[in-house]
């Protein structure tokens, strides 16, 4: 028996309560579940990703069964067991438990203590009248979508054929892919050593596999020889589109602007003998590019700085090709951080935009007439990506567009469960446009 079953569930809960509270109070997901007590964390982030995806329906039921707003921590902890209760199918635990085990943990958390018999009783009332509060509360679109009305609306403006699958796609975890190192083998050459291992999974890409179940990386055959990474699928075409069309040689000059956590820069490295610059304006993000290249014996110009205060960081050559990762609200990433949707607010897409913007006006002059820029967002909102990308060749003469990916959109998953025809899209939401750089 591992750690994380001998764990008592109101534990788990209890650890989940205050996942869900941090959330609320700004505080992202991977940092919540990080300030988990290692012998609880696995099992409280698993929980805590089942809440987050049902986040929605939960607060639209606990408005139902208590219309006056609890103290915080009390309603965070009914919105976790409302959001655990209101998914019956692949339930991981039977309702009764779960009430028994929630007033558990009220009675053992001192700020919800006192409200012990409330929690019991909103609970046990869910149970009694299920199907006609579940109808209710889907009334609402918040609680049907599980995600907030703006994001809904605006997915409705930019993809009026699509929303629907985009939020659908999101209610489901991602698969595990796997990135291939380029110099260590091909997709098929790994998928041979996985077989060897017990791991099922299967080709979809030309560098990635993609696994049947996920897995902790220390199972995986030479990750820390630096054969595979994870990435997602989506991600992954960033370091062939920006060098496609070039002579690979030693001399070519890239830049990553917006490097860390180091997957582009490492792949950049994997499938070419290039220079390498990778900037990040976070020092300890920076950390991880270092972690990342020295895992896959890699090597690269790593700064801290801000990609845009080109005067504290360029050394005043002109990059042959520039991969531009902008920061954006990573609206196309929920499926693997459900808590994106509910720490985003309206007015950040319009915040973030007027950065992409500065960062593609800053970096624009760094590149050599002929060289490439890659600008890319993990998003679904067009502001971050057609419509930018627009904007700036409306006011650029020396930007052309080469084919490009343009947006894609994240699918939902078969609903049969098995296998698609089409594995490739199962990915995360992207934005890519290639700009070429024509002579002024």
């Amino acid at each position: 028996m591992n750690d994380e079953q001998r764990q008592p569930l109101w534990r788990q809960l209890q650890a989940t309560t205050k996942v869900l509270y941090a959330i609320r109070q700004g505080q992202s997901g991977t940092a919540a579940v990080a300030a988990v007590e290692a012998a609880l964390r696995p099992g409280v982030q698993a929980l805590s990703f089942e809440v987050l995806r049902s986040l929605g329906r939960a607060q639209a039921l606990r408005k139902l069964l208590a219309p006056r707003n609890p103290p915080p921590m009390v309603d965070a902890l009914l919105c976790t067991a409302l959001a655990l209760l209101s998914c019956e199918e692949n339930a991981t635990y039977d309702a009764f438990t779960l009430v028994n085990q929630t007033v558990e943990a009220a009675k053992k958390t001192l700020p919800i203590k006192p409200q012990a018999a409330f929690v019991n009783a909103c609970l046990r009332r869910f149970l009694r009248e299920r199907e006609a509060l579940m109808a209710q509360s889907g009334r609402d679109p918040v609680a049907r979508w599980n995600h907030p009305v703006w994001w809904i609306e605006r997915l409705k403006a930019d993809w009026p054929q699509d929303w629907q699958d985009i939020l659908s796609a999101a209610e489901h975890p991602a698969p595990m892919v796997l990135r291939v190192n380029d110099r260590y083998g091909t997709p098929q050459d790994y998928l041979a050593k996985l077989r060897d291992a017990g791991l099922a999974a299967r080709a979809v890409g030309p560098f990635s596999v993609q696994l049947a179940s996920a897995c902790p990386v220390g199972r995986l055959p030479g990750f820390g020889m630096g054969w595979v990474s994870v990435q997602d699928g989506a991600a992954q075409l960033a370091a062939p589109l920006l060098l496609q069309g070039f002579p690979i040689t030693s001399g070519l000059r890239v830049l990553d602007a917006c490097a860390a956590p180091g997957g582009k820069t490492a792949h950049l490295l994997e499938i070419a003998d290039i220079d390498v610059t990778a900037l990040d304006v976070d020092l300890v993000r920076c950390e991880r590019i270092h972690q990342t290249l020295q895992r896959l014996g890699l090597q690269a110009r790593v700064v801290a700085a801000d990609a845009a205060d080109v005067p504290g960081w360029w050394d005043g050559q002109l990059f042959d090709a520039i991969l531009l990762d902008a920061p954006c609200s990573a609206s196309g990433i929920v499926r693997r951080h459900p808590d994106i949707r509910w720490l985003r607010r309206a007015t950040d897409i319009a915040q973030l935009a007027s950065l992409q913007a500065r960062l593609l006006q800053h970096l624009w002059p760094l590149l050599k007439p002929g060289g490439r820029l890659l600008y890319c967002t993990c998003s679904v909102f067009r502001a971050e990506g057609d419509e930018q990308v627009a904007a700036f060749l409306a006011d650029n003469g020396t930007a052309k567009m080469l084919a490009s990916p343009g947006h894609l959109l994240p699918t939902p998953i078969s609903k049969s469960g098995e296998p698609t025809d089409n594995p490739g899209n199962d990915h995360d939401g992207f934005f890519y446009a290639l700009l070429e750089k024509t002579a002024p």
